[in-house]
């Protein structure tokens, strides 16, 4: 008589109507998506649903697990956009911001420098002009002091900028390692940013990662097209607070250096020519929220950060009565006279706003604008109908293999090969089961994964089987066969499905996209398959024994 202990029996039971359960959902994968994004967009709606969808939304029973398994782009269709992120245009927009420090640096020196003067110059170097060109080397020395180390591990004990004279000018342009450094908080910055918009949508396991230097690469499963996932990620949502120097109409009118025109987005026809240099951006906004303002209208109200609120508070404090520009992408969104000093760090931004457009904005400005400039180097659209073909080319594959895997197992052990059948039907409901439960992407190659797990998963089975096989020729009872041939058969299982089991971990590690979806489902079938091969079936052929107590047995 064969024995296990109970709670041995009741844990393998348990694993196995967990697995069962866990993929019950992605037999009806369809229809109970469907009923998710009713109840999606019926809470987003803020809406009640109908009798209809009610029933629809509650056929599913709640005490059952629900999770289903993502489909990655190429099952489920969707878009796929390759970026390449504008990193110089940061390197431009640091040393611009310097000019005010650099400014200031050499107005303690007026005496000596004289007056001075920005010049025109090539993006990312800032050429500053003194009066007295003798004393260039005291100018030179001044804003180097404005200098700051570096805030990276490559470039620990170096400067951020380099200052230099080319005659009567100061050169002031970032150094490389602050390049190398800029460019990885750039890219990091861009990848979060575009996180954090896309999961805003509601999407379900997109793919956003890093590619190069300075590319991105983006595949949304879901998603209508690449039109619409280039609109989502290419809303900006950039603020700044920048000096109004004119009010005009001409939309012709010559702003004048380090000066833009910018339309006003409520009034046609009306135009603002601002300073370049803004007082404070979005980025340094900590929150924005959709409000109303004294009028009762929709608008956005926002707070700043410590460093933000002294900026902002010292600016309005020294302008009083004077208009000051709230640009919201390139128009201006309202012009506000400045009345008191604002010192609080907090306040509102008005215009002529529906409440979904205040809802929007404060969204956009929350997650944060883009810090660069994006160009979309590719651009592919996945239809659900191709994803829903190799979907089905899969099915029919794991059918098929299925099928030639079982009736070999039954042609060749008989009963004992109707347990491996079991064994191997559990063996893929585990493996789903524990997709969803990880929210795991199943991709193409991920279903290839799944196809050559049926085919390795009897592996163990056989290795056992003919353990067994080996001890009723030497003349062993039955149970004790059964027993020997698990016992003896389990190192030579480990070390198989182990080695199988790294190389799925290098590929995984290594591997990207196509790769990494392939090593997921490969990785979970070994351990999977080991489970069912050990134990389920050992827990099946015992549970048969004990009950026809056979005096002989055929393998």
């Amino acid at each position: 008589m064969l024995y296990t202990p109970l709670w041995k029996r009741l844990l393998i039971f348990a694993l196995c109507a967990w697995g069962l359960a866990s993929s019950l959902p992605n037999l009806f994968y369809s229809k109970v998506e469907q009923h998710n994004d009713a109840a999606t967009a019926i809470a987003a709606a803020g809406g009640v649903a109908t009798s209809d969808q009610s029933t629809a939304l509650a056929q599913w029973p709640q005490v059952l697990p629900s999770a289903l398994v993502n489909l990655g782009l190429d099952l489920r269709g969707g878009a796929h956009l390759l970026a390449e992120v504008q990193v110089a245009d940061v390197y431009s927009q640091r040393i611009d911001a310097m000019w005010p420090q650099v400014r200031d640096a050499l107005r303690d020196l007026r005496d000596q420098v004289g007056a001075v003067r920005r010049m025109p110059s090539v993006p990312g170097v800032l050429r500053v002009q003194i009066a007295n060109a003798d004393q260039i080397s005291v100018a030179v020395a001044k804003v180097a002091t404005l200098a700051t180390p570096v805030a990276s591990l490559t470039g620990v004990g170096q400067d951020d900028i380099v200052v230099t004279a080319e005659g009567a000018e100061v050169v002031v342009q970032l150094s490389e390692p602050e390049r190398v450094a800029t460019d990885n908080r750039t890219m990091q910055q861009s990848l979060e940013i575009v996180r954090r918009r896309i999961d805003a949508a509601g999407t379900r396991e997109p793919t956003i990662q890093r590619q190069g230097t300075d590319r991105i690469l983006i595949e949304v499963p879901g998603i209508g097209s690449a039109q619409e996932l280039k609109a989502l990620i290419g809303t900006t949502a950039k603020l700044t607070f920048n000096p109004v120097v004119q009010q005009t109409t001409n939309a012709a009118a010559d702003p004048g250096p380090r000066n833009s025109l910018l339309p006003a987005a409520d009034q046609k026809g009306l135009y603002y020519i601002i300073s370049d240099e803004a007082v404070v951006s979005g980025e340094e906004l900590t929150d924005a929220q959709p409000s109303f303002d004294q009028n009762g209208q929709p608008a956005v109200s926002f707070k700043f950060n410590v460093s933000g609120a002294r900026k902002f508070g010292e600016y309005t404090g020294a302008h009083v009565n004077e208009p000051f520009a709230i640009v919201l992408d390139g128009a201006v969104i309202s012009a506000p006279r400045i009345n008191q000093a604002i010192t609080g760090g907090s306040g509102i931004i008005t215009g002529n706003f529906s409440l979904e457009e205040s809802t929007n904005l404060a969204v956009l400005l929350r997650a944060g604008a883009l810090p660069a400039k994006m160009n979309f180097l590719e651009e592919r659209t996945v239809g659900p109908e191709l994803g829903q073909d190799s979907i089905d080319a899969g099915k029919k594959a794991a059918v098929i293999g299925i099928l030639a895997v079982g009736l070999f197992m039954i042609a060749c052990y008989g009963l004992f090969g109707v347990f491996a059948n079991i064994a191997l039907v559990i063996n893929m409901a585990l493996i789903f089961g524990v997709l969803a439960s990880i929210g795991g992407t199943l991709t193409l190659p991920g279903i290839g994964g799944i196809v050559l797990t049926i085919g390795m998963a009897v592996d163990a089975n056989v290795l056992v089987f003919e353990r067994i096989r080996e001890e009723l020729r030497i003349q062993k009872s039955p149970a004790r066969a059964i027993e020997i041939g698990y016992e003896r058969a389990m190192s030579a299982i480990i070390d198989a499905n182990l080695t199988t089991l790294i190389t799925a971990g290098v590929l995984f590690f290594l591997g990207a996209g196509p790769v990494r979806g392939f090593a997921v489902t490969l990785g979970i079938g070994i351990i999977t398959s080991v489970f069912s091969a050990i134990f389920v079936t050992r827990f099946l052929v015992e549970f048969w024994f004990n009950w026809r107590k056979p005096k002989t047995i055929v393998v």
